[in-house]
């Protein structure tokens, strides 16, 4: 398993007692869809490694859950997982439809506007807090256009597209 084939789902922050339990901030909306897992990866040196759950519960209304890995038994290995960041396999992501869609599935999908025809190809999503932005390839120039739900009109999976309606001037920056 490697980076390219997880998703991020948070990371360990600190201890909790000295059994072996820890407290994990949880980075996705809805917290409460993963109070069932089973295992996650941890990033521990550069690499995925599996962890089982034994126990974990998600403080109601909260991003923190309590995690009691099988084999973490005192507050010493707990040292060597904290920090370390929580993964999951892609497919166990949500599947999403209509419109919405997560960052990396729309990697290479042609970006078509409503007036100007075809932008080009998506090469990278541009995470910005508050504005995400399509790095697309246009021949040899790179065009930015804004993850905005209000410009985005149509998805198309099957044909890898993405329909938009940009506003005036934004291609001819």
């Amino acid at each position: 398993m490697d980076l390219n084939n997880v998703f991020y789902i948070g990371f360990i922050s600190k201890a909790i007692g000295y059994k072996g339990e820890v407290s994990a901030v949880l980075d996705v909306d809805n917290p409460e869809n993963y109070k069932d897992l089973e295992s996650v990866f941890l990033l521990t040196e550069e690499k995925l490694i599996p962890f089982f759950i034994e126990q974990m519960s998600i403080r109601s209304g909260s991003n923190h859950a309590n995690i009691k890995f099988n084999g973490i038994n005192s507050e010493k290995e707990v040292e060597n997982i904290l920090n370390c960041e929580l993964y999951l396999p892609l497919e166990n992501l949500p599947k999403l439809t209509g419109n919405q869609f997560y960052f990396h599935e729309i990697i290479g999908f042609i970006v078509e506007d409503i007036k100007y025809g075809e932008i080009g190809k998506v090469e990278e999503v541009i995470e910005y807090p508050s504005n995400p932005l399509m790095q697309i390839k246009k021949n040899s120039n790179e065009v930015l256009v804004p993850l905005k739900k209000e410009l985005i009109k149509k998805v198309d999976r099957s044909l890898k597209k993405i329909i938009v309606e940009t506003p005036e001037g934004l291609l001819d920056l």
